[in-house]
């Protein structure tokens, strides 16, 4: 069983909830796989640290995000349980996961994971994210502005006319999230990262209102 954490809809998991899940797929004969693109992003809004989210609550192999939180390039998979994968240092030349001069990458994970540059980093990248649904909501427009999932982590949801969209397109970079819903609006989803500036966010948030006509 693969677990996101955070998950694609930028909601986290809580730390009871990870467990039981974890539980419940050893409990049925399954290893538990946590893709932790934006690990980093779940723990800064748990108030947790990375541990609690992997080892204490039983995951047997996670993938440790690392360009999602400002690094050039790299990411780690940590196997927890070695009887988890068979072969495993086997399986990455396989994949070609064993690149020439790797340690020039590993580098970049180890600055990144051995300070509290991770935790700094992610904090940052949500506390954006908690800013664009804020002056949001301060400029909703009803019926062609809708926020339309919690914001736990780095991502704001929100549905709009598709003119709209395509308008904030010529300055914005982002793309559809669903794009057939009942009451006519797209409904798309913003990232906010690590080096995401509050200028950035506030002019986003100003053409949004305006595209939106408030």
């Amino acid at each position: 069983m693969s677990v996101s954490q955070a998950t694609e809809l930028g909601t986290v998991y809580a730390v009871d909830e990870l467990r039981a899940l974890t539980d419940h797929a050893h409990a049925l004969g399954m290893r538990v796989h946590l893709d932790g693109a934006r690990l980093a992003n779940a723990a800064a809004h748990l108030g947790v640290g990375l541990g609690e989210l992997t080892t204490a609550v039983g995951m047997d192999v996670v993938s440790l995000g690392g360009t999602k939180n400002g690094i050039v390039l790299g990411e780690a998979v940590v196997v927890l349980d070695p009887s988890a994968v068979d072969g495993v240092e086997y399986v990455r030349k396989l994949t070609m996961q064993l690149g020439s001069k790797l340690r020039f990458v590993s580098a970049q994970l180890v600055a990144l994971y051995g300070s509290a540059l991770w935790l700094r980093s992610a904090e940052h990248a949500n506390a954006m994210a908690s800013r664009l649904r804020a002056a949001l909501e301060a400029g909703a427009a009803p019926g062609r502005l809708v926020l339309t999932r919690d914001t736990e982590s780095n991502a704001v949801f929100a549905a709009l006319p598709p003119d709209a969209a395509a308008g904030l397109r010529e300055r914005w970079r982002f793309y559809d999230w669903d794009d057939h819903r009942d009451d006519g609006l797209v409904e798309v989803r913003w990232m906010c990262a690590w080096d995401t500036t509050p200028e950035a966010v506030d002019a986003f948030a100003a053409d949004v209102r305006a595209a939106v006509g408030r």
